[in-house]
């Protein structure tokens, strides 16, 4: 039944994206605002390219984290489009009256990742969190950034926040996250897997978290209210619900809605 409903949800999204599509004013080619995730950069740079040449439509994207993004919309910030890092977010801005009852869908599903730029820090299972011999762990501000709160999870889960709190470093993004462990600033940190696959694999050393220590980071886009009619930001929509920009999306490390 759960995938069933599931289904009928993307069809309903779908359909009504299609009808507001055709309401647009298709005739332009628009300039859309979009606010990104900034776990989302790589792919979401990627997916640019190609809605822009099949679309006509221009991107123009901010990068950063879901909870400083909600707090710029809720103050009027002039974004169309918001891919955040998870589904409460947009939830919240559609009962706040700041987005569109019913455009919201999940476009992507998070991997989290246990990552440090040299080879041997990391294990395959994780054991380095309970041996405890680093200095430094980074993680995403977890009031800010989704994939913070479930660093923070996974912690607790396997019993080792307490004794590691002393040791974390936080990042207002991941992107910061990202710098703190590729600086060596930091030896280990968590990041989003989309940030350190490349071509199929990560360098240094790292730790794929199981999706059972974590509540699962579900990625929702929305359409915000600024729109007026406007066919770009319906059109981006739509097109993230295709099989090419799943097939990308994918490629980055992410897991898709069925």
């Amino acid at each position: 039944m759960k995938v069933a409903t599931a289904i009928s949800t993307r069809r309903f999204i779908s359909a009504l994206l299609t009808s507001l599509l055709l309401v647009a004013t298709a005739a332009r080619a628009d300039q859309v605002m979009v606010a990104v995730a900034a776990n989302f950069t790589a792919p979401f740079n990627k997916l640019a390219t190609e809605f822009e040449k099949d679309s006509g439509h221009q991107l123009v994207a901010s990068f950063g984290s879901t909870g400083k993004f909600y707090a710029q919309i809720r103050n009027g910030a002039p974004f169309e489009v918001l891919l955040a890092a998870d589904d409460e977010t947009p939830a919240k801005l559609v009962k706040e009256g700041a987005a569109v009852a019913g455009s919201p869908f999940s476009y992507a599903i998070g991997k989290l990742v246990l990552w440090s730029a040299k080879p041997g820090v990391v294990d395959a299972k994780g054991e380095v969190l309970k041996g405890n011999t680093f200095q430094h762990l980074a993680l995403a501000d977890p009031r800010l950034a989704p994939y913070g709160a479930a660093s923070v999870e996974v912690m607790k889960k396997l019993g080792v926040y307490d004794s590691l709190a002393p040791k974390l470093v936080t990042g207002e993004t991941l992107a910061q996250v990202y710098q703190f462990v590729s600086s060596g600033n930091s030896e280990l940190g968590f990041v989003a897997l989309s940030q350190v696959l490349k071509d199929g694999k990560i360098d240094g050393s790292s730790w794929v978290v199981p999706a059972e220590l974590h509540t699962p980071i579900r990625q929702d886009a929305v359409l915000l209210n600024p729109v007026q009619g406007k066919a770009g930001p319906l059109a981006l929509l739509k097109y993230l619900q295709g099989a090419k920009a799943q097939a990308i999306i994918k490629a980055y490390g992410y897991d898709t809605p069925k």
